[in-house]
Order: structure tokens, then sequence, then C-alpha cells
């Protein structure tokens, strides 16, 4: 049968992804208009954030970015966001932006580092429970004082560089990040394809704890994510201070954190508890000897150099010496300065992971555009100030986490303090509730957002990224995988809100 143009046109929508869900995006851009004029802005906005949740659910089938991008572009056309407001939450959260483009690739000149050093845990630290409580406890650390879309990327670039070393020796071919499936080559055997499994399942419950972890640790600092600064700069709150108001519920969640984290793989529950297989091990050790074997000087050299900027990196950071971003443009001017790299298209491949991302983040701040034009949080917001001033720390915890879960927590975060603030200065709330309040919002906005990769830009960033396919990481089977998580933390956390505040 002869193609005709019609039937190209189809073909070519959405690529290769499945007809139903071509079919599902097709009827959701016709019934969002219908929507519009028969049960008005308010209800199709809620559908329209769904739609994009189901969008972001099926990752591995189409990126996010053309589907969600098409519904955010059907929800300017029809009046519930307006390029300005969209333009307004670009500005307003320029500075993730430019962490996303510069910090990510900065950090993928370092993956030769990233690697040797994760190799020496790898192979040193046998105890599966031992090494996830390192993954998640580092993470936690390091986000109290850095970025957790930063600690993410550095995720992203160990676990890809392990993927990669075993893709190598297993299949005989070189790898590249569309190898997604070099298992059903000909030529790979059984044994590999079983390996390969578990080594999959290895590197997804390591990935998940030390995300897990940026959370953790994350809500404890005034620098652990972008919303704390902005509470505390309502507030008044200086960095120990921040610290010392939150520790009450933060240092138990801490606790309940790793707690769950050594239970989930001594139960081997909801995905954890794979254990690296011996073959891979072998594999990975032997790598690593010939690596140090053939390694020159100026092997060494460029090693020593990449240390020396990730210290200063840490510095940088922890001492906010800069915007996030531009601290990742001088990270990657030294690193390539000084290690040699001076073609174009040889600092262009460090930029391939974040940018479609960095695409997809500002699609996504179309959606949040349309939630804050159309007030959709709004009636939640005035029943939990409608309530009794005891209760209201507990349910500000509950409605954050609620709407952080579907929703950005940095958006969430601002329109809750706003409100709040607005509240302290009309009088309806005196200044010793108002902390109170906002200690209930930073953790209600950290804690629950990890229930879903909505929540927080670290986890959408590795549902996105280019391990995700690799180690099997769906959206689905990230919220399995972070159910126990969710629970334990939104628990210890809600009971630690009521009993302190």
């Amino acid at each position: 049968m002869t193609n005709t143009l019609p039937q190209a046109f189809v073909r070519n929508f959405l690529g290769n992804s499945p007809i139903w869900y071509k079919q599902a995006i097709i009827g959701f851009l016709i019934l969002n208009p219908i929507l519009l004029y028969t049960v008005g802005p308010a209800i199709t906005g809620w559908l329209l954030i769904f739609e994009f949740i189901f969008t972001l659910a099926l990752a591995l089938k189409c990126y996010p970015l053309q589907p969600g991008g098409l519904l955010a572009i059907e929800a300017i056309i029809i009046g519930l966001a307006s390029p300005e407001s969209v333009s307004h939450e670009v500005e307003s959260n320029l500075e993730v932006i430019l962490l996303l483009m510069f910090m990510v690739a900065g950090i993928y000149f370092m993956k030769s580092m990233l690697l040797w050093v994760f190799t020496k845990f790898l192979l040193k630290v046998r105890s599966k429970i031992l090494l996830s409580l390192m993954f998640s406890f580092s993470a936690a650390f390091l986000s109290a004082f850095l970025d957790a879309l930063t600690v993410t990327a550095v995720l992203i670039s160990v676990g890809v560089g392990f993927y990669a070393v075993y893709h190598k020796v297993a299949s005989g071919t070189s790898f590249t990040n569309t190898d997604h499936d070099y298992a059903n080559d000909q030529g790979v055997g059984d044994t590999y394809r079983n390996d390969l499994e578990k080594f999959r399942a290895f590197l997804r419950s390591l990935l998940m704890h030390g995300a897990v972890g940026t959370a953790l640790g994350g809500v404890c600092t005034l620098v652990g994510e972008p919303q704390n600064l902005l509470i505390a700069e309502k507030a008044g709150w200086d960095f120990v201070q921040f610290f010392l108001l939150m520790a009450p519920i933060t240092m138990p969640v801490l606790a309940a954190g790793l707690i769950t984290c050594a239970l989930l793989e001594k139960t081997k529950t909801f995905d954890y508890g794979s254990e690296l297989p011996d073959n891979v091990r072998s594999i990975l050790e032997n790598y690593a000897a010939e690596e140090d074997k053939k390694r020159t000087l100026r092997d060494k050299a460029m090693l020593i150099t990449q240390v020396a900027v990730a210290i200063f990196l840490v510095i940088a950071l922890a001492l906010h010496l800069a915007a996030v971003g531009l601290i990742g443009l001088t990270i990657i001017i030294l690193l390539t300065a000084f290690n040699g790299v001076v073609e174009e298209h040889q600092i262009g491949k460090a930029f391939e992971e974040a940018l479609p991302f960095t695409a997809l983040l500002v699609v996504f701040f179309t959606i949040v555009s349309v939630i804050h034009e159309q007030h959709l949080f709004q009636p939640i917001i005035a029943w939990v100030l409608a309530m009794d001033v005891s209760a209201q720390p507990g349910f500000f915890f509950i409605a954050n986490g609620f709407l952080s879960a579907i929703s950005d927590n940095v958006f969430v975060a601002t329109v809750y303090i706003n409100e709040v603030v607005s509240a302290l200065n009309s009088g309806t709330i005196s200044r010793e509730h108002f902390d109170k309040l906002a200690i209930a919002i930073n953790t209600g906005t950290n804690l629950p957002s990890v229930a879903t990769p909505n929540g927080q830009a670290a986890f959408l960033f590795l549902l996105t990224s280019a391990i995700a396919p690799l180690v099997r990481l769906s959206y689905g089977k990230m919220v399995w995988m972070a159910l126990p998580y969710t629970i334990v933390m939104s628990l210890v956390g809600y009971t630690a809100v009521t009993i302190a505040l």
C-alpha cells in the first residue's frame, strides 16, 4: 500500500510513541477548549495539570517536552495563561535554569574523577545496606549545603558511568545513551542478560536512595532548596536560626529516612535489595585495575585537576560566592582550560543531558502559570487559614504536601508563604504563629513531595535523564520505590509538626 501525505503526518506526530498515546494527546488537545467554554477555566485548569502528569508518567514512551509542550501552547492560546505570566515564572526561576544549563555540564567534565572515586567505594563496600546508607547520607549531607540538582547530576553521571563500563565489556561495543536494549543483540548470552537485569535493579535502588537523600538533607538548611531561602527571607531568619527552628522536624525525619533505607535493603521490598552480581563486580574490578595500569601522567594530572576543581565547587557553593549557575560556568571554564578541552564540539557534548530537561522545565512553568492565573490553589489556602489556629500547622503540612506532590514545591511554597505574610501584615495572625506556619510550609513542601517526580526538580531531572531508560526507572517505578519513604517521611514529619508546633 502506498503511503499518502496525511499518513506521513500521522507517522511523524510524536514519532515512535504508541498509537494509543498519540490518540490520548490529540484527545486532550480537542477536549480542553470544549471544557473551557462549558465548565469553566478552573476545572479545565485542573484537568490540564493531570494531563501534564500523564505525559510525565509515560516519559519512557515519549519524552514529555513534546506532548507537554503542545498542552502548554494550547493553554496559552485558549487563555488559561499568558505569555507574560510564563515569562515572569521563567524570570523567577532563572537561577534554576542557569544551574541546569551550566552546573550539569560542569559535572560532565568531572565524570572520570567521579567514576574513579565511586568505583573505589562500590568495590570496597560489599554490604548493600552500608552502601545504600552511604549514598543516602552523602546525598543528604551534600544537599544541605549544595543544591539537590547538582547532587542528582553527580548521581546520574556515576550511574551512566557504571552502566557504560559493563555495557562495553558485555556487548563488546562502545556505549552511547541510545543503547537501551543491547542485551537483545545477537552474541549476548543469557548470563550477561540476567546479570544486566540484576545490575539495573542494583543501580536503580542506589539512585533512588540518593534521590530521596537529597530531599532529606535539602529541607534542613536555608540553602538546601530554593523555597527554603524564599521562606527564610520572608521570615527574617539567618542560617543558624533556620536550622534550629527546623531541627525538631527535620532531624527525626532524617533519622527515620535512614532507618527506612536500611530496612528496605534488609527486607528487599519495593524493588530494593538487589545485590551487585559477582560477574559485574569482576568486570568493574578488572576495569578499575586496567585503568589504573594504563593511566599516564597526563591522565593523573587531569584527575588531580578535577579533584581540585571539585573542592573549589563545594567551597563556592557552601559559601554562596555566586549564583549556582554562574559557579557551574566557572567549573566548565576551569576544567576545559586546564584539561585541554578546547574544541567546540567537545564542549557541546556536555550540554546534551541538561538542555532537553531545561526546555521541559520551562514548559512546566507554563503549567504553573495556569495554576497561578486561575487561582487553582486559592480555595485550599483559604480553607486552611479558616481553621482553628492550633490545628493550622498540621493542616498546612498536609495541604502543602498534597499540592507539592502534583505541582512544583517551590511554587506551592511561594503561594503559601505570601498568603501567610499577608495575614501577618493585616494582623490576622501573630508573629509567633507566623513562624509556626512558615516551618510547616517549609517541611510540608519538602518532605511529602517525594511522592512523585512532579514535586521536586531533582526527581523530575532523574526521571528524564539518560540513566532512567537504561535502568528501567519509569514514572510508576519511581512512585512505587518512593512510596515507603513518602509514608514514613510524611507521618514522622506531620507528627513532629503537631508536637513541636
